[in-house]
């Protein structure tokens, strides 16, 4: 991509991004602007709503001399592809997913946050861009940086394996689907994935992780939890009080990152 020429579906150039080489992704396009203004918060900078169109918002903001974009993703793998390709191709080089998620394991509570390291490829998008062969892991810097983000936060944390599914509710093995008959591959699938030690249940980890990878950037993926399991309705204070962990986590993540550098 050179030149003024936007990218098709974020409606973005190279102009108005202004060098952003970090991008921090939800999925919600309503979430964008609170996180946008978190990071102003902390760092003591403005922000701007710089293009919207589709699943895809976008503001940009700044921490510590560097600019930041917040660009939604909308929910799974396959728009979140496009975010990352169409942010690529302007130059972005850093992704870090800040979203909601599912826990599997039992000492996982509400409001905890899950860092991943790595996820169990049960998307299509990704394969895409890679064999199925290929490991989705996130960037190490990016892991570090999230966890000193916790840590700073006094957010309660866990490291490991995420499961990413292109599919809430058969995907994620739920029983609250319209859908009450389970297709084979995913009956228990839950309670294998549970004594393999994967952690939690979310819908675009593997496809960030591989991309990245994939196209020689840097990915990483911190996600707050709203529910535990594959039953149970997500309340209202557990989705405000895993959302904002998430958030508080990569917002202070960003300046341990932008302080060690890392090419950014």
């Amino acid at each position: 991509m050179t030149g003024m020429a936007k990218v098709y579906h974020l409606d973005l150039d190279r102009k108005a991004i202004k060098g952003a080489a970090i991008a921090l992704l939800p999925g919600d396009p309503g979430r964008t602007r609170p996180i946008a203004e978190a990071v102003s918060r902390a760092y003591g900078t403005d922000f701007s709503l710089i293009a919207s169109r589709r699943e895809f918002t976008t503001c940009l903001t700044e921490a510590l001399g560097r600019k930041v974009l917040v660009t939604s993703t909308g929910i799974g793998g396959p728009s979140t592809s496009i975010a990352i390709d169409e942010l690529a191709q302007l130059g972005v080089t850093h992704f870090i997913r800040v979203g909601t998620t599912g826990a599997i394991q039992d000492d996982i509570k509400n409001g905890d946050c899950v860092i991943t390291t790595g996820s169990v490829r049960l998307d299509g998008a990704s394969t895409h861009y890679a064999p199925i062969e290929y490991p989705a892991v996130a960037d190490f810097s990016i892991v570090a940086a999230l966890v000193l983000g916790a840590k700073e936060a006094g957010v309660r944390f866990h490291v490991g394996v995420t499961a990413s599914s292109d599919t809430f509710y058969p995907g994620e093995e739920r029983s609250d689907s319209f859908m009450k008959y389970k297709l084979r591959r995913f009956r228990g699938a839950t309670r294998e994935w549970k004594a393999l030690h994967v952690l939690n249940y979310e819908m675009e980890s593997s496809t960030l992780l591989t991309v990245t990878s994939a196209l020689g950037l840097r990915g990483g993926c911190v996600t707050g939890v709203v529910n535990r399991g594959s039953t149970g309705k997500i309340t209202a204070n557990a989705l405000r009080t895993g959302t904002e962990n998430a958030v508080r986590t990569a917002v202070a993540a960003i300046g341990f990152f932008l302080e060690d550098g890392y090419g950014v």
